[in-house]
C-alpha cells in the first residue's frame, strides 16, 4: 500500500519536512516514490507546499495520508 507521509531532512534542531509517496513497508527516510511537497514548521507562519495535482492523482490511486499529513492537507487543500 502506498502512504502519504512525512520524511524528516534538515540539521539537528532544525528540522524541515518533505511530503512524499512511499511505499508502507519502507522505513521513514528510506526509498519513496515521488515528493509531492514540503513542509517547514520554523517558519511563522508555518509553510506547506503541495502540489495538489499529484496529492490528488495519488489519493485517486488509494494512497492512504497519515494523520499528520493529512492536518496539514487540509490546511492547504481543504
Amino acid at each position: 500500500m502506498v502512504k502519504l507521509r512525512l520524511t524528516r531532512m534538515g540539521s539537528h534542531k532544525r528540522p524541515f519536512y518533505r511530503i512524499i509517496a512511499a511505499d508502507s513497508r519502507a522505513r521513514r527516510d528510506g526509498p519513496f516514490i515521488e515528493i509531492i511537497g514540503t513542509y517547514d514548521p520554523l517558519k511563522e507562519p508555518k509553510e506547506v507546499k503541495v502540489k495538489e495535482d499529484r496529492v490528488k492523482y495519488w489519493i485517486e490511486k488509494g494512497a492512504q495520508p497519515t494523520d499528520t499529513v493529512k492536518k496539514l492537507l487540509k490546511g492547504v487543500i481543504g
